[in-house]
């Protein structure tokens, strides 16, 4: 069974990206079709087999890529797959639309619809900084990709959805059904303390649809201090709104996240994800989550057990939320043993085994069409 890998592009290191580590290292020497690769951007990929477009020659390609946006589907089509006998697609945009033969298995992994042209279209053009003659083009842009993306759908023989939210997304704007494995966490990089500290803790890429803006209108009200690490087009507006207490980390290392997490009272996630990783680290090192109820958070807290939900992406709605919470007592290692489900292990595990049985079940109706033929 000769595999191959295919994503979108490596320009970040993020949920996708730690999918696909988990992904080359099952198959290590499957290579991994990209439309380009900023080395200086992800991590842990030095000794794959990296196949990148022609996207990634083109100036500034790797850097103003999105400019090449309305080239990605072209690219992403020009990848050549024919001697494999599995391609696993990891996408949230272009990836699942490579071209396969017919003895060839598509398995794609989706992270979700691409949120830019389905879920958030509108406030993705509003909130872009550009002129109001690229704002006036994009609608058609974004029109011509949408008949696209839901016609590379077609090309997809199994999808896997990261989640339910993700499952109902997939069937809702694809048509199409799916099966859930959850991505990979790496819980074993996260541990446990007796010292807890006064602080509460959020984090993750900061752009609009995150909602840090909710967490600093109430810890602004609220007087408690709140660790906020993580960098984006968000950061400098965020801080100047708030006050002394609330401090801004940046970017930190991994083994300084866990720090953080394990040592805070509680995480802060006031966003709606597809299923949201930093919530599950922050489970990992048995602090309980103080959420939005709506997304794929609601797949991984229990409420009352590893956390709590508030119900309206409101200041009011997550100040109340911080008041219950200091009514609850949690057990922190019950909190880390509901977070091992999640486990990389266990990813592993479980997509290996759907690859081999959906490739043996893929070949048997491949040889049964062959027999009826005849």
């Amino acid at each position: 069974m000769k595999v191959a890998l295919v994503h979108d592009y490596l320009a970040q290191d993020g949920g996708a990206e730690r999918v696909l580590k988990a992904l080359h290292e099952l198959w290590p020497k499957a290579p991994i079709f990209v439309l380009f690769h900023n080395k200086k951007c992800v991590e842990g990929f030095e000794n794959a087999d990296i196949r990148q477009s022609f996207i990634s020659r083109l100036p500034f390609g790797k850097t103003y890529y999105q400019w090449y946006l309305p080239w990605m589907p072209f690219a992403t089509e020009c990848h050549n797959l024919h001697e494999f006998d599995v391609v696993i697609s990891s996408t949230s945009a272009f990836a699942k639309g490579v071209l396969t033969r017919p003895n060839t298995l598509h398995i794609s992994y989706c992270h979700t619809p691409t949120r830019y042209l389905w879920t958030d279209t509108h406030e993705y053009i509003e909130d872009l900084k550009y002129n109001r003659f690229v704002k006036a083009f994009l609608p058609r842009l974004i029109y011509k990709l949408r008949i696209w993306d839901k016609m590379s759908t077609d090309r997809v023989d199994h999808f896997i959805a990261n989640s339910d939210t993700v499952r109902g997304r997939i069937e809702k704007y694809y048509r199409r059904d799916s099966d859930i494995i959850y991505p990979p966490v790496d819980v074993d990089t996260f541990f446990l303390s007796k010292d807890i500290g006064d602080y509460f803790v959020s984090g993750g890429r900061m752009v609009p649809y995150k909602r840090f803006d909710v967490i600093i209108q109430a810890f602004n009200r609220l007087k408690i201090p709140i660790k906020i690490f993580g960098e984006g087009p968000e950061f400098s507006r965020l801080q100047k709104t708030a006050k002394p207490h609330i401090e801004f980390m940046g970017r930190v290392p991994d083994d300084e996240k866990a720090k953080l997490l394990s040592h805070a009272r509680a995480f802060i996630h006031p966003q709606v994800e597809d299923l949201g990783i930093t919530p599950i680290e922050s489970m990992a090192s048995g602090r309980p989550v103080i959420a939005y109820g709506v997304g794929g958070v609601t797949e991984t807290v229990i409420p009352g057990k590893t956390g709590i939900f508030f119900d309206t992406q409101t200041w009011e709605s997550l100040l109340d939320a911080v008041m219950r919470f200091e009514d609850i007592e949690w057990d922190s290692d019950m909190i880390r043993a509901h977070a091992t489900r999640f486990g990389v292990d266990l990813f592993k595990d479980k997509i290996k085994r759907y690859t081999e049985d959906t490739y043996e079940e893929f070949t048997r109706g491949l040889t049964q069409c062959r027999l009826d033929v005849r």
